[in-house]
């Protein structure tokens, strides 16, 4: 026996560009978000094992990826 598990959606209109890339902006904030706690997590430990520039290394890159997320917010903002 075949089973669908998707829904089509024929009665609902498409996306509009901007509903898309906010959608995909905020997506990409949430994710850059859970990779820069990953980041500050390892320099925890790189601390921890004595492994102090690579610690100030993934901190400046949890640093970096915050900014980039502000980006993201600040485009998503212009759409809003």
């Amino acid at each position: 026996m075949t089973h669908h598990d998707h829904h089509h959606h024929e009665d609902q209109p498409e996306m509009t560009l901007e509903e898309k890339m906010v959608k995909l902006l905020d997506h990409w904030i949430r994710h850059n978000d859970d990779h820069a706690s990953t980041y500050r997590d390892w320099a925890e430990k790189a601390k921890t094992g004595k492994l102090t520039e690579v610690a100030l290394l993934l901190e400046e890159a949890a640093e970096m990826t915050g900014r980039i997320s502000e980006k993201f917010d600040q485009a998503a903002s212009l759409i809003r």
